[in-house]
């Protein structure tokens, strides 16, 4: 292998030891359907010298048999192993693959492109820190391509790779690539990426993979390998508030009572005290207990047992925090859906909740918005149907532990379960309490005779855009500016955050003056209204049934 050195004959343990202290980094490549990404990994791990020579002579034989290169090597059968992938030259489920250089360890996941299989995007992206997105120089942004990004954003990925594939055959045109990247970037640009590096290449011939390609002498930019081995993605959950979800009450005797679970962010040390999300009780960790024998100190990622030095009620399901940064414990998260069943969404119906270690009775009390994934603007539905992704409001059995997905993505998430197919059906995010890049903007004009008046004047672009009144004390009116009418006679909506009922009027009234209709919900001490604009009659059993907005 190529970044195999002397060091392995001379010293293995050295050698074991570096490997030990390189990074890992996780990676996907995405995109639409036959976009070329099983090749660029098959490319990347050719390249690499990480195919052995039992795979490469499997690889040669299964080119001439099934490859679509005309008995060349194709490098996309290294990941397409199905038998209907092959059949089918396309991907089906995700593949992973490790490989190695000098500089960094590598897990990367090639995620199918066809619309039918986006389920298994999402599983592929829910471990990983940078995306590689692929697009078709000859055809540009695709309906699919649009839609992965959209899901990689929520997925919490903020580092994307534009690769754009096939360049060799449109002539390597430089016109064409900026066209692309340009569409690419104007789309893009409310999804909150971090980065994104657009590189023309070749999967099949190998350009600017691991060396700079003489067809591309107008790119001055890296190649994939070196953008991979040098993005800076750390795993900064050590640095979050400690969370341990209960996977197991272990209970082997009477002198001993540990409490099992895989640490989702954080650090803990004997003597730290901790409380139960759930019930507010505190208690002191006396143990960590391990398989090797007690820590000093654990941290995110550890599968661990702590003992507490109080007999306190805990059980599978419960969430072990510090007592000065406590999760969200509510049975009415909202959050955003993305669906994966061939059967709608019914609001109303049962389903189950399944988060990091528990599984609580629930459903989605209704739809507030779906998003068009051309567009990212909000549409206003009933339901959500196959691959369909919008911002929905849950209703559980019982409270639950959660954090926002942008904080914590194993406390943040979760899938809803058919209850009687056992099929997953939905994969869920918990919406980040309103910051200020969410929140509606509010212009005030005080007058000391006459109510104050309020003026919404700018609106986030994707989110959910919220107006939290809970700290007005006195009266006021409510104001729209023109461009919030026009946004929201697009269909996009906007949530009111109300103290008491006595706020209710002023709201009301400006969706009358507007011609807006609302729905009104109960949400903990206080109140929800969700603005919009109704062009046409409503869903058949859509709207306050009394199972809340």
């Amino acid at each position: 292998m190529a970044h195999q050195s002397e060091l392995i004959e001379k010293d293995i343990l050295a050698y074991l030891k570096s490997q030990e202290e390189k990074s890992l980094l996780r990676f996907i490549t995405c995109g639409s359907v036959d976009d070329g990404k099983s090749t660029l990994i098959g490319r990347l791990l050719w390249d690499s010298k990480m195919v052995f020579e039992d795979q490469l002579a499997a690889l040669e034989a299964d080119s001439k048999k099934v490859g679509t290169q005309g008995g060349a090597i194709d490098y996309a059968l290294l990941l397409d192993g199905l038998q209907a992938e092959r059949e089918q030259g396309i991907t089906i489920d995700v593949a992973y693959r490790f490989f190695s250089t000098d500089r960094r360890k590598f897990i990367v996941a090639d995620t199918p492109g066809h619309e039918q299989y986006t389920r298994n995007m999402v599983t592929g992206a829910s471990t990983a820190k940078v995306a590689v997105i692929l697009v078709d120089a000859r055809k540009g942004l695709l309906t699919q391509t649009r839609r992965h990004s959209f899901l990689v954003s929520l997925v919490g990925i903020r580092h994307i790779v534009l690769a754009i594939n096939k360049m060799d055959l449109i002539g390597y045109d430089e016109e064409k690539f900026r066209a692309i990247e340009d569409d690419y970037r104007a789309f893009a640009a409310p999804l909150g990426f971090e980065s994104i590096t657009a590189l023309p290449i070749s999967a099949l011939n190998g350009d600017n993979i691991i060396e700079k390609s003489a067809e591309t002498p107008w790119y001055q930019g890296p190649t994939l390998m070196h953008f991979l081995e040098t993005v800076q993605v750390e795993d900064d959950r050590d640095e979050h508030h400690f969370r341990l979800p209960v996977q197991w009450v272990n209970r082997p005797n009477l002198d001993f009572r540990g409490f099992c679970g895989t640490i989702a962010s954080g650090t803990i040390r004997p003597g730290d005290d901790v409380r139960v999300a759930s019930s507010g009780q505190t208690s002191r960790v006396a143990r960590i207990v391990t398989f090797n024998g007690d820590l000093e100190e654990a941290v995110a990622g550890q599968a661990v047992t702590l003992t507490l030095e109080d007999e306190i009620d805990i059980s599978r399901g419960d969430m072990l925090t510090r007592l000065d940064a406590p999760p969200l414990y509510t049975r009415h998260p909202e959050a955003h859906v993305v669906w994966m069943h061939d059967e709608p969404l019914q609001p109303g119906q049962l389903y189950l909740v399944k988060t990091a270690t528990g599984v609580t009775p629930g459903r989605v009390t209704a739809v507030q918005y779906a998003v068009d994934v051309n567009t990212l603007e909000q549409k206003q539905v009933a339901t959500l149907g196959l691959n369909e992704i919008g911002l929905a409001r849950l209703e559980l059995d019982r409270p639950v532990s959660f954090d926002p997905y942008g904080t914590n993505r194993d406390t943040g998430s979760f899938i809803l379960i058919d209850r009687f197919t056992n099929a997953t059906v939905a994969a869920g995010m918990v919406l980040d309490g309103p910051d200020e890049a969410q929140k509606a903007h509010l212009s005030q004009e005080d007058s000391p005779w006459a109510p104050r008046r309020i003026v919404l004047d700018a609106v986030a672009a994707t989110n959910l855009n919220v107006v939290d009144l809970t700290e007005e004390k006195g009266l006021f009116l409510l104001d729209l500016a023109r461009s919030i009418e026009e946004y929201l006679e697009k269909g996009n909506r906007i949530l009111f955050r109300l103290r008491d009922l006595a706020q209710l009027e002023s709201v009301a009234q400006l969706a009358y003056d507007k011609n807006l209709a609302f729905e009104f919900d109960r949400n903990g001490d206080g109140a929800s209204v969700l603005l919009f604009k109704r062009g046409t009659a409503p869903a058949k059993g859509y709207g306050d049934d009394g199972t809340g907005i």
